[in-house]
């Protein structure tokens, strides 16, 4: 059995640890005790449910500008603008989730379980 790691693995396993060490230095810096819905990067989640959350916490619309941010500094997440406008834009013709408030503005629609 060959116990060497190839390159592409090796490659994954530092960024592994360097995710781990760059979400505990936020976490200092943060204090420790910020609001976070996501649990650790293991976790996955999409970017529609992260706006979501973001959304839930909100309990109002806001502009995506806003919410890229805040899934930048509460998920470490980052959203690339014309890929999430266009993915809450389909959700919108959907009906169900999202409603749009103003121009590149977004809210939950609120239904009786939400």
């Amino acid at each position: 059995m060959n116990d060497n790691l190839t390159k592409e693995e090796l490659i994954d396993v530092v960024e592994a640890m360097l995710q781990g060490q760059l979400r505990s230095l936020r976490s200092l810096r943060d204090g420790g005790g910020r609001k976070k819905v996501v649990k650790d990067v293991g976790d996955k989640r999409s970017n529609i449910s992260i706006v979501e959350d973001i959304l839930k916490l909100e309990r109002g619309p806001l502009h995506i500008n806003e919410i890229i941010e805040r899934a930048r500094k509460q998920y470490t997440v980052v959203l690339n603008r014309e890929s999430i406008v266009s993915a809450l834009t389909k959700k919108v013709l959907d009906r169900r989730t999202f409603r749009r408030t103003g121009r590149n503005e977004f809210a939950l629609i609120i239904t009786k379980g939400r």
